[in-house]
């Protein structure tokens, strides 16, 4: 790896926005899933869904549900399995829920192989209940094509239809068989999902594919958290897994970052416009709130899980990007029903506005 690169807290700002095609945004979902690497899917929905938001600011022409159109193909006529380019699951090293491309399947199953031993009631072994359902499953799947957990009879009342310890027999059993890959979603109707046999929702090829060895899938995993971030801290022990591939950046008041080394000629590119953008709570720049803490000098939470009455921006606060800085936030909910984008609360600081950047999410939206 080369020497250090030293940068003013400027100038790595502009090229984090830029790296994170912020500035010149992707032709298709597929650029952007390259780029990034994987989009992190929320199933909240206030102002849209957290990978709508996370999109429209990085692909051209964007729209609602594009992501998940890209993925399984229109509603009334999902893709087949060898026409697929991508997927949804977990990350390795946590319970992300992501579309990746299809190069990404034999980085996961390391962890999938490990879930099917571990002690989680959400994603590790099946107890003793789930083993004989697990099979009943597998062979209603075969016979039947792609089900949801409301199409499995467990032998339970049907009161448990929520989440967690809320959640059916049924739908335990079948989340923890996707943990461990042994079913994927097919399809989804809105945000219910139906499963299906892998041979039935990804190419033969990519179910072929040769597991790497350990130290492989750990160079790719932390490849993966520079490709979704692109500027980021890294620990001592990741980086000589890439550093073949990375430069160092040196930014007074921050930690040593890293970036790829593809994105270097970015440093050259021209200044960007000024017009102000929401960003979703999620979104590659600020995800890691230390970095955002540092280098953007902006203490970011998301309090989507924050108790109300201690909530400082509010619920689905969006920051607002302008230019190199971030300026404050917006919380806004979508009234569908008045078709009316409504702003809870906001705070810029003085001297910015963000009404432009307001309009374009209610447009985005379909809303006024």
């Amino acid at each position: 790896m080369s020497a250090p690169l030293r940068l003013s807290s400027a100038d790595a700002r502009r090229f984090h926005r830029r790296a994170v095609l912020l500035d010149a945004p992707a032709p298709g979902v597929g650029g952007a899933l390259a780029h990034h690497g994987f989009i992190q899917i929320d199933p909240i929905n206030v102002c849209g869904r957290m990978h709508d938001l996370i999109l429209r600011n990085r692909v051209a022409g964007y729209r609602e549900g594009g992501l998940m159109e890209y993925v399984h193909g229109p509603a009334s006529s999902p893709l087949p399995a060898e026409q697929r380019t991508a997927f949804e699951h977990h990350l390795p090293h946590s319970s992300v829920l992501a579309v990746m491309g299809l190069e990404a399947w034999p980085y996961l199953l390391a962890a999938m192989r490990r879930r099917t031993t571990g002690d989680s009631s959400w994603s590790g072994k099946l107890d003793t209940r789930q083993r004989p359902l697990a099979k009943a499953i597998l062979a209603e799947l075969a016979a039947r094509g792609p089900l949801s957990s409301d199409d499995i009879d467990d032998g339970n009342q049907r009161d448990h239809q929520g989440w967690g310890a809320h959640a059916s027999l049924a739908k335990t059993t079948l989340h923890k068989l996707f943990f461990h890959g042994q079913v994927l979603i097919g399809r989804r109707e809105g945000q219910r999902r139906l499963y299906d046999l892998p041979e039935r929702v990804l190419p033969a090829a990519t179910l072929a594919a040769p597991e790497p060895s350990a130290e492989i899938t750990a160079r790719w995993i932390t490849l993966l958290k520079l490709r979704q971030l692109r500027l980021v801290a890294l620990a001592r022990k990741d980086v000589p897994l890439v550093a073949d591939l990375v430069q160092q950046i040196e930014v007074e008041g921050c930690p040593p970052l890293y970036c790829l080394r593809e994105d270097l000629p970015l440093l050259e590119a021209p200044l960007m416009e000024d017009a102000p953008k929401l960003l979703a709570p999620l979104d590659p720049l600020i995800y890691d709130r230390k970095v955002t803490r540092q280098l953007w000098g902006y203490d970011y939470t998301w309090e989507v899980y924050t108790p109300a009455a201690k909530r400082l921006r509010g619920y689905y606060a969006l920051p607002v990007l302008n230019g190199s800085e971030l300026v404050g936030h917006i919380d806004p909910k979508a009234d569908r029903q008045s078709k009316k984008l409504v702003v809870v609360n906001r705070s810029i600081r003085r001297g910015y506005k963000a009404s432009t950047a307001v309009k374009e999410l209610a447009a985005f939206l379909g809303l006024r």
